[in-house]
């Protein structure tokens, strides 16, 4: 089954700021592949094969796009891209000169220039050049539209509000200008898939890379909307698979390693690309990511051998297992990902001010009555302070807790911050004055096979009931809901899920909180909220950023536009065989240094 489990912003790719955290199903245990002997002398000094847990595996080779930018793409993206930065776990970003150079070269207008080094090459010995950054512009600034003013390009964050001039391409340097003085011009560009392996797929005719690349340029240049539609319609699409591509052009690799196999909801091995020099290289020969959603197996597999290396979201029975290990070792921390309960403002629900005659006011009341029925004490208590006993609820948007900010943030909510108890009967004054009948059906999702998830759903199916909500499970495996984008409509009322940054970018709000936004599933639309997302994206001064932001909080608070629950505990573990696993808070978690995973001595 295609599935789709939206993660927005990758770091690296764009300004992207956040990623949505999911989980798939359990499934049973399946045997990795075994690693074969090496054939070169320096493959020769590699460990043959590491093996790492993740709940879910790769199924988008274009992280860049609506369908494809979630965790789990990302981190087959991360093994086999490199870039002009990534992050630490500081976090602080750190730019990789090996792999080229950017720097501001006007400062008014602002125009920034994107040399890569000579030498760097996509894996099948192609180089990579002006014509992938030009790929990667066209559709990171949406310069094409379809006649409904859709983008051509499906991008997970198009920002065609920033960059409306295209670019001069010479060699391996593009240089382009920004309309706006933008805040996070570091983060909002870089490479993406290859520009001749998507043109190739596009139109098989062209079957040298270089005049691939020439032809793009051209049909860019000359304004050929109609051949660059074809070009499209393989970026969007082209680029998913459950199981190993047929053409190796769907699975080019910048970075260290190359994908080798993949069977679809069991594993995905990636062997060290030969060609790679423009970069931190890796100790093993291959990585194979395994598909383990359910933690308690990962920890066994951890236990036994299998797995060297895994995370999850933990329960307080799964923190008790990692401790109990006696081959390992683990860390728990706080994560850049917080859970949050979206509700859907335009599909007839009963969120929706439609389903009251228009009646906005009486669709708010049912709104705020719903979120305050939400036992988030009663979630924090049970399901979070076992793992993390100083955790606190967080009430915000778009502050972390103990943030600048936070504080006046927060208390645009403070309608919500009273016991479950005082908020549950607060709730039923606010029906009663809505006049509306109970019990009100709620068709609520999560991702089965998430027991966390699962607990907090059977905690708010309790606590909902005694206000005058029907809880009704809409539980399913795939992200479905997330497959289109705006204006196709999210057929539940309410979903769980959580957002996880992948950057410390300020701007990139907008992709949820815009009417149009490709991950703006809920159909939330206020102008407010849109002009104060433009103004930020120019907020150079930290102080303008912080009253822009809490603006922006102070809308979504009067619209009741969600609640937010707990900042993600993080807990990875890892057995005695490998060295240099250093978790991080941001996306891609502990993948973020796997060129220092080390066999352990001896």
């Amino acid at each position: 089954m295609k599935k789709f489990r939206p993660a927005a912003f990758v770091a690296g790719l764009s300004a992207l700021a956040l990623t949505l955290s999911g989980c798939a199903p359990a499934e049973e245990l399946t045997p990795t592949p075994t690693a074969t002997e090496t054939s070169t002398t320096e493959e020769a000094q590699l460990a043959p094969l590491l093996t790492v847990g993740w709940n879910d595996i790769v199924d988008h080779f274009n992280g860049s796009t609506a369908a494809g930018n979630n965790v789990a793409n990302s981190l087959t993206d991360y093994l086999t891209s490199a870039g002009f930065n990534y992050y630490d776990n500081g976090p602080g970003l750190v730019r990789n000169t090996d792999f080229g150079t950017y720097e501001i070269v006007v400062e008014e207008p602002l125009t920034v220039q994107y040399t890569i080094n000579d030498g760097v090459v996509w894996s099948d010995g192609t180089p990579i050049d002006g014509a992938d950054m030009l790929l990667a512009w066209v559709s990171t600034f949406g310069y094409y539209k379809n006649a409904d003013d859709s983008y051509l390009f499906a991008h997970a964050a198009p920002k065609d509000n920033l960059a409306s001039k295209l670019p001069t391409v010479e060699g391996n340097t593009l240089t382009f200008e920004y309309d706006v003085q933008y805040v996070d011009w570091e983060l909002q560009f870089g490479v993406g898939v290859s520009a001749h392996g998507t043109v190739m797929m596009a139109y098989p005719e062209i079957t040298d890379a270089a005049a691939a690349k020439q032809a793009l340029i051209d049909a860019v240049a000359n304004g050929d909307e109609e051949w660059m539609a074809g070009v499209a319609d393989v970026w969007n699409n082209g680029y998913q698979f459950s199981n190993t591509p047929d053409n190796p052009l769907a699975y080019l690799s910048s970075g260290p390693y190359v994908l080798e196999e993949l069977v679809e909801e069991q594993y995905s091995t990636h062997v060290i690309n030969p060609l790679f020099d423009w970069g931190p290289k890796p100790q093993y020969e291959r990585i194979t990511i395994r598909q383990i959603s359910d933690s308690t197996a990962a920890i066994q597999a951890v236990d036994n051998g299998e797995v060297q290396i895994a995370s999850g979201q933990p329960t307080s029975d799964v923190l008790a297992l990692v401790q109990a290990l006696q081959n390992a070792e683990y860390a728990s921390s706080e994560e850049a990902a917080y859970e949050h309960i979206d509700l859907s403002v335009n599909n007839g629900g009963p969120f929706d001010p439609a389903t009251y005659g228009g009646d906005a006011e009486t669709a708010l009341k049912v709104r705020q009555a719903f979120l305050l029925s939400i036992p988030r004490n009663e979630i924090i208590e049970k399901l979070i302070k076992p793992l993390n006993p100083t955790a606190k609820l967080r009430t915000s948007v778009l502050f972390v807790p103990g943030a600048e900010g936070y504080d006046e943030a927060e208390a645009n909510y403070e309608m919500y911050l009273g016991t479950d108890e005082e908020n549950r009967a607060m709730a039923q004054e606010l029906l009663a004055e809505a006049g509306v009948s109970t019990p009100i059906d709620v068709e609520f999702w999560y991702p089965t096979g998430n027991v966390r998830r699962q607990q907090q759903v059977e905690l708010i199916t309790l606590s909902a009931g005694q206000v005058g909500f029907n809880i009704v499970d809409e539980s399913e495996p795939n992200w479905e809901f997330t497959a289109n984008v705006f204006p196709a409509v999210n057929p539940h009322d309410a979903t769980i899920f959580a957002w996880a940054a992948t950057s410390l970018a300020v701007s990139g709000d907008d992709q949820y909180l815009t009417l149009g936004g490709p991950s703006n599933w809920t159909g939330y639309d206020n102008a407010t909220v849109t002009e104060l997302i433009n103004e930020l994206n120019t907020a150079v001064q930290v102080e303008d950023q912080l009253r822009i932001r809490l603006a922006i909080e102070a809308e979504l608070a009067k619209d009741a536009y969600n609640i937010t629950i707990f900042q993600f505990p993080g807990l990875t573990w890892w057995d005695n065989s490998v060295t240099g696993v250093e978790p991080s808070l941001l996306v891609p978690y502990y993948f973020w240094n796997f060129w220092d995973w080390t066999p352990t001595a001896g």
